[in-house]
């Protein structure tokens, strides 16, 4: 079931708002109960030998949080820093309770075992030989990273609410179009918790801050600092950077890709997706989504190309890797990715850095 097309049906009525209104008291005391727990130490956050930084945000949805780990660990990659990615692995299929599941240099399991976003990430960063750990039990992640790889950080991904595992630093990602959820919580609104969580995160990136007017930018910090007076905040931008031709194999320029085409996602936010392709120069004239972290089936692919029309088809990463065993006998078109990359405005990369792994920052 499309959750987020449930939620939008009962919010049309007046039955389904009150509803939704009921669910949020009860979510809202679970979380100030369990806050309250970590918070008291009644719960215990646990500590692994190494450092380790969250990456997460407080609204469900899409607020670039992938290209956040994937920029992190790049970066970090590239400075030297051996890093690792510990995930949760959203609607993972066929793993134990506690199981650890690694994705590094060979070992390739099936992206239903690990979720779309691990494998995506996993993929992407295999030229930088960063190991992508998941496991519901972070902690017991964490602490394989730091025994298999001695790794010097741990980029704990989409964990913010997840308090067990003691982090040095979070970094909480804000979507500059809806920063704060409508300000009430799931499933009324998008909020996973009251924007008070933002005490204690240490550095805030404003994203999409590019498609947002430069006032109300602005605002928005004058909001997170309301909360946390200390917090650094910075500014992201998304940029799609070249498309890469399933078939082929093969990198083909922002340029050499125009006009009309049909697109297809199962993301968080697909409209930011198909307006970073009219921003290009793509005409789309048919797109389908799909609930966030669907998968596709061969009768999704026949119907793709029945119904495109000849035009290209355009999707993103996190759904390439989900696509069904035999796709190609079913696409006889042609078949693009669009490889979009987080950019930390106004030069403020080397504080980017510095709050992953501080050191690293500097001459960058």
């Amino acid at each position: 079931m499309d959750l987020s097309k449930l939620r939008e049906k009962l919010l049309a009525g007046a039955i389904g708002r009150a509803a939704l209104r009921a669910v949020e008291f009860f979510y809202a005391l679970g979380v100030k109960l369990n806050n309250y727990a970590f918070d008291k130490g009644w719960r215990p956050s646990r500590a692994v030998n190494t450092r380790v930084v969250c990456i997460g945000n407080i609204t469900a949805g899409g607020t670039g949080k992938t290209t956040a780990v994937l920029l992190a660990a790049a970066q970090l990659a590239r400075a030297g820093v051996r890093t690792a990615i510990v995930s949760r692995g959203y609607k993972r299929s066929g793993s134990k309770k506690g199981e650890i599941t690694v994705i590094f240099d060979n070992a390739r399991p099936d992206w239903r075992q690990t979720g779309d976003e691990p494998y995506m990430m996993a993929s992407l960063l295999a030229p930088y030989k960063v190991p992508v750990l998941v496991s519901a039990d972070r902690y017991a992640a964490a602490n394989e990273a730091l025994r298999r790889f001695k790794s010097q950080v741990v980029l704990l991904d989409d964990g913010f609410q997840h308090r067990r595992l003691r982090r040095d630093a979070d970094i909480i990602l804000i979507d500059a179009k809806n920063p704060f959820g409508g300000g009430r919580l799931l499933p009324f609104g998008t909020l996973r918790e009251p924007a008070s969580a933002l005490k204690r995160a240490a550095l805030a990136i404003i994203t999409h801050s590019d498609l947002t007017p430069a006032r109300r930018v602005e605002d928005i910090k004058d909001q997170i600092r309301l909360i946390n007076e200390d917090i650094e905040i910075l500014c992201a931008v998304h940029k799609p950077d070249y498309f890469f031709d399933l078939a082929a194999q093969a990198r083909v320029e922002l340029a050499d890709l125009k006009g009309a085409a049909a697109v297809f996602s199962a993301i968080g936010e697909p409209e930011s997706f198909e307006q970073t392709l009219r921003n290009i120069g793509i005409d789309i004239k048919r797109a389908w989504r799909f609930a966030d972290h669907a998968s596709y089936t061969l009768d999704d692919m026949r119907n793709f190309e029945a119904l495109r029309g000849g035009l290209p088809l355009i999707t993103t990463f996190k759904d390439a890797v989900k696509l069904p065993e035999g796709w190609q006998d079913a696409v006889k078109g042609r078949l693009y990715i669009l490889a979009v990359n987080m950019e930390i405005a106004d030069g403020a990369l080397p504080a980017f850095m510095e709050a992953l792994y501080p050191g690293a920052g500097k001459n960058k």
